[in-house]
């Protein structure tokens, strides 16, 4: 096992993802889903809690990430980051550098 910088950043950026997801989920949720409600479009209220489940589970990757452990765990996490528009440019990152840091976790 060779420990570099890779899981770290994968591990950081998972994180930041996760917790954008979990408060554009919460905003979703709370503001935009009563305001669109209003227009007929109630199909956008789901999208909160989804997105605060996909953020919850890229935080938990990061989390794994950082410790360097179960590469798989780590690298579901930062796909689930890639999800949200809110934290696209995290996920990416983090796949990246969650693929290329593979050897450094046990």
């Amino acid at each position: 096992m060779r420990k570099t910088w890779k899981p770290i950043g994968a591990g950081i950026a998972s994180i930041s993802g996760g917790v954008g997801q979990v408060i554009g989920g919460i905003i979703i949720s709370v503001f935009h889903g009563k305001t669109l409600a209003f227009f007929g479009v109630e199909w956008w209220r789901a999208m909160g809690p989804l997105l605060v489940v996909l953020g919850i589970i890229a935080i938990v990757g990061g989390i794994y990430a950082l410790e360097r452990r179960l590469w798989v765990f780590a690298l579901v996490g930062s796909i689930c980051a890639l999800i949200s528009p809110y934290s696209f440019i995290f996920g990416i990152l983090a796949i990246i550098f969650v693929i290329m840091g593979k050897r450094g976790f046990k």
